[in-house]
């Protein structure tokens, strides 16, 4: 396993390394490897070395420090990071004026003694799947650079695994956690809608954004998920349950867990390398049956509805007034929500419901359900289309294709890298029912320990 934050946190708190010598690697693993991902698009050093000092000096003190003191992360340059002007992958927004306080999530792990060194690429304002920004550049593929890393976490994905920093911050409203974690070969997830808080980020569509955690190990994803839990005032729609930590849950939360695998819509259109793995995590969860739902292609069209609706309503001024300042493929699907009439949205969200009770049902007689993160491993970085049962598509809303009916109806869900030989990366996803992160990531942990699940450094950086 390659628990590297914990392993971190774990070597600070012993005294073996200083968190000014963690962060001084950290910052020449940014410098010696961005120039081939292009994952980050802002790199805090000032700070991050200001509170490694800081974190060395109360270590010297014999005060107490967090479960990931020394610990370097990277966040997606949608949240808010003082000093820095929120870009969420705009050129629009580098006007703004530079945030003034950080996000929740990022205050949250630094309590938790986590330090942080950057801002990352991703898709303008999040409608992306390809990680391809017009205004920063294309983030490239660690495993393969003339290959996507997935979006619109982009930076996300690429950074944690290109071995630039053990954690990252990424978001996801129709799968831009997920994807980028599986063209990546690495972990993600998308907890429980208004399970962890947006204060402090740049919306998409606010009914359905997530925000999340990437890692390399599933003990790491815990870790970030633990310290970032609880309510807060600045997101209204996060208001979970009362928080309890996941880690000391990893051992028994996967325990006699009912599994299955999803079938119909799953397995139609995906490579056999994807099938494949789908397989490989089933056999190895002790998988009792298929699960057929009927209806996903409607709740998958109820998602494009109601994201390009409210997506469209955000940027409606910026669409007037700044139209050629977009990147074409973002202003024109913003252009065509702005035009869909408003009895559609209406009727969206009712089919969103509607499909919300059968996904709910697909869960009797089961505790997790399994299913491929995307249909394809990374495409070549400028590919428009995708081969999906001999018919030719288009690439960029088809790598969500697996995705995007579980972000619809708000489904905790953790993107797993299955081990593999050779080759490119390939992901699965362990979807469990409402605020269960727990037995997602124990299952998560169940297959990494096993060594059916893994993310290993890229050979060739």
């Amino acid at each position: 396993m390659s628990a590297l934050a914990h392993a971190t946190a774990a070597a600070f708190r012993a005294g073996d390394r200083s968190a000014c010598a963690i962060v001084e690697t950290a910052l020449a693993d940014i410098a010696r490897l961005n120039p081939t991902v292009n994952a980050f698009t802002d790199v805090t050093a000032a700070r991050a070395l200001e509170m490694a000092a800081a974190l060395d000096r109360a270590r010297q003190a014999g005060a107490s420090v967090g479960p990931l003191a020394g610990v370097p992360f990277a966040v997606k340059n949608l949240f808010d990071v003082r000093g820095l002007p929120t870009r969420a992958g705009a050129k629009i927004n580098r006007e703004r004026a530079s945030a003034t306080s950080d996000a929740t999530l990022v205050q949250r792990l630094e309590r938790a003694g986590a330090i942080l060194v950057g801002a990352l690429n991703m898709g303008e304002y999040a409608y992306d799947f390809t990680g391809e920004n017009a205004h920063d550049g294309a983030c490239r593929n660690p495993h393969d650079p003339t290959r996507m890393t997935g979006g619109s976490s982009s930076g996300s994905g690429a950074a944690v695994a290109a071995g630039c920093v053990p954690l990252s911050l990424g978001s996801d409203t129709n799968g831009s956690i997920r994807v980028p974690a599986s063209l990546c070969g690495v972990f993600g997830l998308k907890p429980t809608y208004g399970r962890l808080s947006r204060g402090g980020s740049f919306p998409f569509c606010d009914s359905l954004d997530h925000v999340g955690p990437l890692a390399r190990s599933v003990l790491d994803l815990a870790l970030a998920y633990d310290a970032m839990q609880g309510r807060d005032a600045r997101d209204p729609a996060c208001c979970p349950p009362d928080a309890v930590p996941v880690v000391p849950q990893l051992e028994t939360a996967g325990q006699s867990l009912r599994v299955g695998v999803l079938g119909g819509y799953f397995a139609r259109g995906a490579e056999p390398a994807v099938l494949a793995a789908v397989q490989r995590a089933a056999t190895a969860l002790g998988a009792a049956g298929d699960v057929v739902v009927d209806g996903v292609e409607a709740g998958r069209a109820a998602a494009f509805v109601i994201t390009n609706v409210e997506g469209a309503r955000l940027h409606l001024d910026r669409l007037r007034q700044r139209s050629a300042d977009f990147d074409p493929d973002t202003r024109d699907r913003f252009l065509a929500g702005a035009l869909l009439p408003a009895g559609w949205y209406v009727r969206a969200q009712a089919v969103r419901r509607w499909w919300a009770a059968r996904l709910q049902a697909a869960f009797a007689g089961f505790d997790l359900l399994i299913a491929p993160t995307t249909p394809v491993t990374a495409p070549k970085i400028g590919q428009k289309t995708l081969q999906l049962d001999g018919r030719e598509v288009p690439l960029r809303p088809n790598l969500g294709l697996y995705t995007q009916p579980f972000s619809c109806v708000g489904l905790p869900v953790v993107a797993v890298p299955i081990a593999r030989a050779a080759g490119l990366p390939v992901g699965v996803q362990l979807i469990a029912k409402p605020w269960q992160e727990a037995r997602a990531l124990a299952a998560a942990w169940q297959l990494e320990r096993e060594g059916v699940a893994a993310a290993p450094l890229p050979s060739q950086l």
